[in-house]
């Protein structure tokens, strides 16, 4: 289930007029208007506002080429009339007194589509004082205007100004906070849209005044936010299910293949040849190994090794990026991007047979299986395909052991790399650890048995996860 889209469909509902019904008994929006108008004209005869320009004749005029048509006892007007709104400012840095104080200083990352319970840094009140940030009070609706955070909204539970990035709504009489945080909400996409600018796009505060709002009646809009927030809340409970859901899903497959390396998965058949045979075949000095050195005890026929025992290990390499020459040509080179757990069908990025001459990136074969190395450590997939890699993945081929058994086992193991790695900005793991890595071998016949009994509980596992979210 999308669940954004699910809650934007009900914002869509909610600011046309379709989400609730109409009372024939609420006062019409356009009294309300006319309140809010009488209002505003008594805070500028008061001094305390300002007469915009644009509102000299008339703040209330029938407006053209609206959205869309809403019901009767609605009506149109910009955002600039429900409300004073107001951009903070960055007291200067340079001033160490103006930082540091009692008053909240909110940025375009606090802002968090919701109530606002916490800001981070504070000003003083010099900085109050004498420079041009606001104090705005509790219960403004604040708005992003620059940057990625365009459009992202926050409803103050305390005083506080804002940097010149957010612009603040306090609404007049009759508005409830709530329908005009939904409502902008609900118009984020809108706003992104109009951000112009270039490296960093932005709104202004006169694009946001200007912006047209359907307003129901008082009565209404309180109605309108109850059944939002009603819809929400079950909406979050949906999305903590599969959240839940996911995080189960994830534990039950680690824990099948947890029970498969320990040889409990399916039964053991004396049938079999033993592991030590194919082990043997390999190297005919192989010898058993103590199981008292390795984490657990394996079933008759299974032994202890090394993924370095198993198979042929090598890492990649990048080509000098500087030197064009080296890319874009047609030999598939990996990186840990391309690595998701599964079959790798596609590479996203490919260099030339230059590239490969002068790079320390070398060609794996068709059913190699890569582990990365460096930050998604763990990460693993299996080439359908020859290709090569960057240096973050190690890639195994020429495996004594069945492909589909020792990719499972390098995705259990993804934890104990985990605790294994060092580095710093990047974690990362070696090849060296790589290879001296313990891995049980069960007999290859039983390694199949392994693999497809993995598989099939895991095509149930998901099918239960898609009915669950249908």
């Amino acid at each position: 289930m999308d669940t954004k889209k699910l809650r934007q469909k009900i914002l869509d509902l909610a600011i046309r007029g379709k989400l609730v019904p109409q009372d024939p008994n609420d006062e019409p929006a356009s009294v309300l208007l006319e309140r809010i108008q009488a209002e505003k004209e008594q805070l500028i005869k008061n001094g305390e506002i300002k007469r915009s320009k644009k509102s000299a004749s008339s703040d209330t005029y029938p407006y053209e080429n609206v959205p869309f048509e809403i019901p009767e006892s609605w009506v149109w007007t910009t955002l600039g009339n429900i409300g004073q709104w107001q951009s903070g400012a960055t007291p200067s840095r340079l001033c160490k007194k103006y930082y540091g104080g009692t008053i909240p200083w909110l940025k375009t990352g606090d802002l968090n589509d919701g109530y606002i319970y916490d800001i981070p840094e504070y000003i003083t009140e010099k900085a109050l004082a004498e420079t041009s940030v606001k104090l705005n009070p509790v219960g403004s609706i604040l708005i992003a205007m620059y940057g990625a955070t365009i459009g992202k909204v926050g409803m103050l539970t305390f005083p506080a100004t804002t940097n010149q990035a957010c612009c603040a709504c306090v609404d007049y009489s009759g508005i409830e906070q709530k329908y005009l945080f939904y409502f902008l909400v609900s118009h984020k996409e809108e706003f992104i849209m109009q951000g112009g600018g270039g490296a960093q796009p932005n709104i202004s505060k006169e694009k946001i005044v200007e912006t047209l709002i359907p307003i129901p009646p008082r009565p209404e809009q309180v109605r309108i936010v109850n059944i939002i927030e009603n819809w929400f809340a079950i909406i979050d409970k949906i999305e903590q299910e599969q959240v839940d859901l996911t995080c189960a899903i994830k534990q039950t497959k680690s824990k099948i293949l947890d029970i498969a390396i320990h040889g409990k998965l399916v039964p053991q058949d004396p049938n079999d040849e033993p592991a030590i045979e194919l082990l043997r075949r390999i190297n005919p000095s192989f010898k058993p190994c103590d199981n008292a050195h390795y984490q657990y005890n394996l079933p008759d026929n299974w032994e202890w090794t090394t993924l370095g025992n198993i198979g042929k290990w090598q890492s990649g390499g990048t080509p000098d990026r500087k030197n064009k020459s080296y890319y874009n040509g047609e030999i598939p080179w990996l990186r840990i991007a391309d690595l998701q757990d599964d079959y790798i069908t596609e590479a996203t990025e490919f260099i030339t047979q230059e590239g490969l001459n002068n790079s320390s990136t070398k060609f794996n074969p068709i059913g190699s299986v890569a582990l990365a190395m460096y930050g998604s450590i763990g990460k693993v997939g299996i080439l359908t395909f020859p290709s090569t890699t960057n240096q973050a993945i190690c890639v195994c081929s020429n495996y004594i052991i069945a492909q589909k058994y020792l990719f499972y086992y390098l995705i259990s193991q993804r934890d104990n790399f985990f605790m294994q790695a060092g580095g710093g900005v990047q974690a990362n793991i070696s090849k060296q650890i790589i290879v001296k890595h313990p891995i049980p071998i069960p007999p290859y016949a039983e390694q199949k048995r392994i693999v497809a009994k993995i598989e099939e509980l895991f095509v149930t596992i998901d099918k239960i996860k898609e009915s669950l979210e249908a």
